[in-house]
């Protein structure tokens, strides 16, 4: 038995159905050839909202179902706190989308994830302000989350680095829905682009307001932005929208076979849905190298092998993450978002 976590519920549901629809057509192939060491996969799933909280309560479901390895959790200010229950009961995870340094800082042998660190990912974000609006006002703004505040100050360090300042250096309120203050303190300081540390929902509302107030400032935000919900949030003022995701597996040849079962499904193989098939895949790989389902026999070969998945051959290193992949720029244009692989 095995588990997948995420936000099934809640203004981030959106995140968490790329998660499971990737999680699922994974169990389901390995079912299909015929389970894993003789058996097949069942699959039980946990909704933590992206609440710490909730995390803590579904990591102690997994427990007490005896799964093996969760497939989680998303939010990096849900996962740390569901990762130390895992490491404190021998439960394998491996997070498809938490991106904060903290998740694989803690020592424990049994936390993985198969995206990139903040640290990386504001390095690229803050390279891309830097060059792309040099000698301008930037602001920078950020949710108070873990996942928010450490990708704006990630990506505020790498700015300040190349010589930039930001302008505007401020926190939001998750939830909050009238943002026309912040847009008209935006406007007067004449900011040419504002970098948001969090999630879609704000994200939209912000650069949807900054329309309506006639402030064309570019909005540059993090992975969060991946999903499609942020267009029907912001409408045509996503348009030019920038975000920063790891590089693009869709591209790969090694996902072609399963892209086309997502195609044959009708799901669209967004945001983190090659991630999450893709962590799936890792650990299978690895039970099955090591002949056993036990998670610490599990976590030895995943920290001692490589593995083809459908985003690339993985290799974790003794922290848990993966030198693959690297992060990009990607940019929303007709409803839709793309890699860039040079300024437009």
């Amino acid at each position: 038995m095995i588990g997948a976590a995420g936000p099934v519920t809640g203004q981030l549901a959106s995140l968490g159905e790329q998660s499971l629809a990737g999680v699922r057509q994974a169990v389901a192939d390995i079912n299909e050839r015929g389970g894993l060491l003789g058996q097949k996969l069942e699959l039980v799933v946990g909704d933590d909202a992206c609440d710490p909280k909730q995390a803590v309560a579904v990591a102690n479901l997994m427990v007490s179902k005896r799964v093996a390895f969760v497939a989680g959790h998303l939010c990096s200010g849900a996962s740390i706190p569901a990762a130390a229950v895992y490491a404190e009961e021998g439960v394998v995870m491996i997070s498809p989308a938490s991106t904060s340094p903290a998740l694989t800082e803690t020592g424990s042998s049994l936390i993985f994830r198969v995206c990139g660190r903040d640290d990386r990912q504001g390095a690229i974000a803050g390279a891309f302000l830097a060059e792309r609006f040099a000698g301008r006002p930037i602001a920078i703004l950020h949710d108070r989350s873990t996942y928010g505040k450490g990708l704006a100050d990630a990506a505020r360090e790498t700015l300040h680095k190349a010589g930039g300042r930001e302008a505007i250096y401020e926190a939001i309120t998750p939830g909050e829905k009238d943002f026309a203050a912040l847009v008209a303190k935006l406007k007067q300081t004449g900011i040419a682009a504002v970098f948001l540390g969090g999630y879609h929902t704000e994200a939209g509302l912000i650069l949807r307001q900054m329309r309506e107030q006639q402030l064309e400032a570019a909005l540059v935000g993090g992975d969060s932005l991946v999903v499609r919900e942020f267009w029907s949030i912001a409408g045509e003022a996503a348009e030019n929208a920038y975000f920063s995701f790891v590089a693009d597996p869709r591209r790969s040849p090694a996902a072609a076979a399963v892209l086309a079962r997502f195609a044959s499904a009708g799901v669209a193989a967004d945001g983190y849905v090659l991630y999450s098939y893709a962590a799936v895949e890792a650990w299978a790989l690895a039970a099955a190298k090591a002949g056993t389902t036990d998670p610490a026999a599990v976590a030895r070969v995943l920290h001692g092998e490589s593995f083809a998945t459908v985003i690339g051959t993985l290799r974790f290193d003794a922290k848990g993450d993966v030198d693959l992949p690297a992060f990009a720029i990607y940019r929303w244009s007709k409803g839709d978002y793309a890699q860039i692989d040079a300024a437009p």
